[in-house]
């Protein structure tokens, strides 16, 4: 049932900007279980290296250091959480090498090996409001720090349903800052050819809506998927759901 949260008035936008993972595809989750196995796979080692406790890599630590980041400053984001140096290393590093890439490239692997074998399920309340702004001529991006993103979506189906795509290999390669900055989300709005205050931004994580908030974006809609809407609302969410085929609006 719509509610005042889910009124949104779409006239006022030209353009409206995805976040992949936890947005449009039920694979935050996937990449979460990918994390905390492969942290915890190298705190035992480090704990039993050292001598001190295993403190395992934790739901909040996800929420908190990663979730929304690009891999390697994910990794150094949660090492420098625990007090822990490890060598940058550069993003050739093998999976096995004790790096800040290495560990981010085995965190790859589990992903990849996840989605070879699963595949990529979707909300569909997502894909009913994609559809939807599309009928409406609003145009539409993926703006994704994965740099499995086009993967992602060609494996879900929806590949075809967005005009632009900045994702993490396209941020690498343009050397933009990722999430919380606002750099990937501004370059997605200058491809489309909005401003950032005819534009939406949606997002999962607090880093991603931290980031629309600092571009300037008109409108910040987080996605509760993990019972985080005042997390949400505290890094600045203008609106915050848990479906986003409330978004769109009733035929009367």
């Amino acid at each position: 049932m719509a509610n005042d949260e889910t009124r949104v008035e779409w006239d006022r936008f030209d353009a409206v900007l995805f976040d992949l993972d936890g947005v449009l595809t039920a694979t935050a989750s996937v990449h979460a279980r990918c994390w905390k196995q492969m942290f915890d796979e190298f705190l035992a080692e480090h704990a039993e290296r050292t001598g001190g406790p295993f403190r395992p890599f934790e739901d909040e630590d996800y929420k908190k250091y990663v979730d929304g980041k690009p891999r390697y400053d994910g990794v150094a984001s949660f090492l420098a959480s625990r007090g822990i140096e490890l060598p940058r290393g550069t993003p050739s590093d093998a999976p096995e090498r004790r790096t800040v890439c290495g560990l981010g490239n085995r965190k790859n692997e589990l992903i990849q090996e996840v989605l070879e074998s699963d595949g990529v399920a979707v909300f569909e309340g997502a894909v009913k409001l994609v559809h939807w702004l599309r009928e409406q001529g609003i145009r539409q991006a993926v703006v994704s720090s994965s740099k499995n993103c086009e993967a992602v979506l060609r494996a879900a189906k929806l590949d075809h349903l967005f005009e632009v795509r900045v994702d993490g290999v396209l941020a690498a390669r343009m050397k933009l800052p990722g999430k919380p900055r606002p750099d990937t989300f501004v370059e997605a709005a200058r491809q489309l050819g909005v401003t950032p205050a005819r534009a939406v931004v949606v997002e999962d994580a607090q880093a991603g809506v931290e980031a629309g908030v600092a571009g300037g974006f008109g409108l910040v809609i987080g996605v509760d998927r993990e019972n985080d809407a005042e997390a949400l609302r505290a890094a600045g969410a203008h609106v915050v759901v848990d479906n986003l085929g409330l978004l769109v609006p009733v035929k009367t």
